[in-house]
């Protein structure tokens, strides 16, 4: 995305993909892999031809080989999104591992060794 904010329909759809694809992985996709695989969001230019669809994947050793399989899948949930979708474009799907819950953690952690080293040392 440019930076911008995003405007009420890139919102809407963004929003369409995100139920649609979220669906296909419970139905279909999610026991194909054997773990828990969340679309945490769906961001879109204002264009609307392209999407890209922030995944966490749980419960795998490896979520950059789930990735890869998802992305070799992508003519797939573009099938489906056509159909379950009205859109005037058909949008290109780039599937992506969300970085943000990683991080969440990693700031967690930081702040709870912060925290015991400040307990450690008052006493």
């Amino acid at each position: 995305m440019t930076g911008q904010e995003p405007g009420r329909r890139q919102k809407r759809v963004a929003g369409l993909i995100q139920h649609e694809v979220s669906r296909v992985f419970i139905q279909d996709i999610q026991r194909l892999f054997l773990c828990l695989i969340t679309v945490t969001r769906v961001e879109m230019p204002t264009d609307l031809k392209s999407a890209t669809v922030y995944l966490t994947v749980m419960g795998s050793d490896d979520p950059a080989r789930i990735l890869e399989a998802i992305r070799q899948r992508s003519g797939y949930f573009r099938k489906i999104l056509a159909s379950a979708v009205n859109l005037k474009y058909n949008p290109e799907l780039f599937f992506v591992l969300d970085p943000v819950p990683e991080y969440e953690a990693r700031i967690d952690d930081l702040i709870a060794r912060t925290k015991k080293n400040h307990e450690q040392g008052s006493d």
